[in-house]
């Protein structure tokens, strides 16, 4: 089901969703990556350690975003090899709160990050956090198992208990926003606009 997720942009799961469920505009895609859809592989890592996130790569599903809470703006959680081997391994995508290195590796490579930016220095491996546990990232609370949808337009989670529903609400959405001319959606905008500013009180 997680697939499907792949062809929602995240604005539609905004409208369904709410913005508690939208990441900050801080985490960002770091190359031009295409839009990622997977279930979360959640990690918890130590300010200024990156040990939990090396670990996770070789213990998340294939097709699985690792989800990293660290808010650590000082040193790298990842470089290139670790996308490498990652993505070797069918890792989708990383979302950091947090810096990653060796950017030019990862665009080249095609490995989609999507974090708050770049760094040379990486952290150390010392420091044992968690995985398998709500992880709370750009904002959001993430729990294991929910779908996130991460392109250029931001970055936005479905609880896994609600991913049918979305799903479904999306897919409907997408279909009914196909069928409408621009014509007909300025006719109704412009209605909705001008009530509203009657309502309002503007006489303008």
């Amino acid at each position: 089901m997680d697939n499907a997720f792949k062809d929602v942009p995240p604005a539609t799961l905004a409208d369904l969703l709410g913005r508690e469920q939208v990441m900050d505009i801080g985490i960002r895609p770091l190359w031009d990556s295409p839009r990622v859809a997977g279930p979360a592989y959640t990690v918890r890592c130590e300010p200024g350690d990156n040990l939990m996130l090396h670990a996770a790569i070789y213990r998340a599903e294939p097709g699985s975003v690792i989800v990293v809470e660290s808010g650590d703006m000082d040193y790298a959680l990842a470089g290139g090899n670790v996308c490498a081997v990652a993505q070797r391994r069918g890792v989708a995508a990383f979302v950091v709160d947090g810096l990653i290195r060796d950017l030019g590796e990862v665009r080249e490579a095609g490995f989609p990050v999507f974090s708050r930016g770049v760094i040379p220095i990486p952290g150390t491996k010392k420091k044992v956090g968690a995985h398998g546990e709500p992880a709370r990232v750009g904002g959001v609370l993430v729990h294991p198992g929910d779908i996130v949808v991460a392109d250029e337009e931001g970055i936005v989670v479905t609880p896994a208990a609600r991913q049918k529903e979305i799903l479904a609400a999306a897919q409907a959405k997408l279909a009914e926003e196909a069928e409408q001319s621009l014509d007909a959606w300025e006719e109704n905008h412009r209605a909705r606009i001008e009530k509203a500013l009657s309502e309002g009180g503007f006489a303008g």
